[in-house]
């Protein structure tokens, strides 16, 4: 090809630019930033499609050398709840088909992101015949089955999932659950199913020394802290850590360890911690009032990435035990800070976190095993400094943006010349002037995969 490869990105919901930990706010927000910041280093040309959800926010941002952020009208410009969107995507899908128009654009390569975008691709790679590459960031089927009655994922998911499977080209596996989870639960070729772990910037992400950590963040230099950063809602299930807290201080006292112990809650809707804006704050103050430990939780509200090395850094251990978790990307970030990590067994933590390692793996909602790996690292200071370097070293050899851009562009590389090949040899549509046709005739028909 005589020109740069040109990716569309399709992330209806999580945008680059969105400030990280609110209720929708998280690991495919960071995934979409980085791998198209680190395709773009590596040549490729990369647009960004996210819906608008702010009046005020420009039509295009220039977000990165080579990554630009395009805000798709699809339904009231205002927040909403990723489950409520699905309605839109016909719009969405619409809105980009006009942008492309408008800015005589060719796209080689389809990205989508998330069940709703990956129905958007199918549609897109379908009738303009370009090539589509899916990373679903987590799966219907199993979101149903840890959630339950909680789960408020719109009835079509899991056909659409299912469609789209069949559709797309390539299906992204962040981890070896989640390839099963495609190829056991949703009957996904599994050649057509390729695993790429996701990763953590190593740059943002890096040890700070915890004196000036803690300095930096108005920390006693002398307690015992437990850092939880992540969104503070009911499946990341932070009431279990505030559990295991009460149950930490109670064994301390039995063995008259007077080092105060201190748990940090980073995360939220608001910089300022707000139990209006985010209700599990409100659950999880009562929990600890009732528990006796309120004094020793301290709830810091949302932050940006660049600072979140100094809250993990601040820490002498990280916790994660959701109930359910597709891949997780806070173990990786608090791993690159050099700490060690204490996360549930479920999920990509099983395959990030080496257990008795770089931490330790514990049931979900099981605040008394947590709480006696917790006291370990109380009792044993040398573990948490030991643990936490190699949890620094697995994180710089196996898990680094670069690296899974340069996966990534493998596949694309192998996806493009396997679609040229067959255009070759069987005429597919391919011309610009043909994909500028159908694309004419595609816009504004709001067409849906049954179901």
């Amino acid at each position: 090809m005589d020109r740069p490869v040109r990716i569309a990105f399709l992330s209806e919901h999580a945008s680059p630019a969105a400030l990280l930990g609110g209720v929708d706010a998280g690991g495919q927000n960071v995934y979409v930033d980085e791998v198209s910041r680190n395709l773009a280093r590596r040549g490729y040309i990369v647009d960004v499609f996210t819906r608008r959800d702010n009046p005020t926010a420009p039509e295009i941002i220039d977000w990165a050398r080579g990554v630009r952020i395009v805000h798709l009208p699809a339904g009231p410009t205002q927040p909403l709840l990723k489950d409520e969107l699905w309605p839109y995507m016909p719009e969405f899908r619409d809105a980009f088909l006009r942008f492309m128009l408008r800015e005589d654009l060719r796209y080689d390569l389809l990205h989508g992101n998330f069940w709703m975008s990956g129905w958007v691709a199918a549609e897109l790679s379908q009738r303009l015949h370009i090539p589509s590459v899916q990373i679903f960031h987590a799966m219907g089927k199993t979101k149903k089955k840890y959630q339950q009655e909680v789960d408020t994922s719109p009835d079509d998911r899991i056909q659409v999932e299912m469609e789209v499977i069949r559709t797309v080209d390539r299906l992204i596996a962040q981890c070896p659950g989640e390839y099963h989870e495609l190829v056991d639960d949703y009957g996904a070729d599994p050649e057509r199913v390729i695993t790429i772990p996701s990763a953590v910037n190593t740059r943002v992400f890096r040890p700070v020394a915890r004196e000036e950590a803690r300095r930096r963040i108005g920390l006693a230099q002398d307690e015992f802290v437990i850092v939880y950063i992540g969104r503070v809602i009911p499946r990341k299930d932070p009431r279990n850590i505030v559990r295991a807290l009460a149950r930490l201080q109670s064994w301390a006292e039995s063995v008259e360890c007077t080092r105060k112990i201190r748990l940090l809650i980073v995360g939220g809707e608001t910089v300022e911690p707000d139990p209006q804006a985010t209700p599990e704050i409100g659950e999880l103050a009562s929990l600890a009032r009732e528990l006796g430990v309120l004094e020793q939780v301290l709830f810091v509200g949302k932050r940006s990435q660049d600072t979140l090395r100094y809250y993990y850094s601040a820490g002498n251990v990280a916790v994660t035990t959701p109930w359910y978790e597709p891949f997780g990307l806070t173990p990786l970030e608090a791993m690159a800070c050099g700490r060690p990590v204490i996360g549930s067994a479920v999920g990509g933590i099983t395959s990030t976190i080496v257990d008795s390692e770089t931490g330790f793996l514990v049931p979900p909602r099981d605040p008394e095993q947590l709480a006696t790996q917790l006291y370990q690292f109380l009792m044993e200071p040398a573990l948490t400094e030991q643990m936490g370097q190699a949890a620094r070293l697995r994180v710089e050899q196996e898990y680094t943006w670069p690296i899974v851009a340069m996966r990534t562009a493998s596949l694309y590389e192998t996806l493009l010349a396997t679609r040229t090949k067959q255009a070759r040899k069987y005429g597919v549509k391919g011309k610009h002037g043909t994909i500028r046709n159908e694309a004419e005739q595609l816009t504004g028909q709001g067409e849906r995969f049954a179901g």
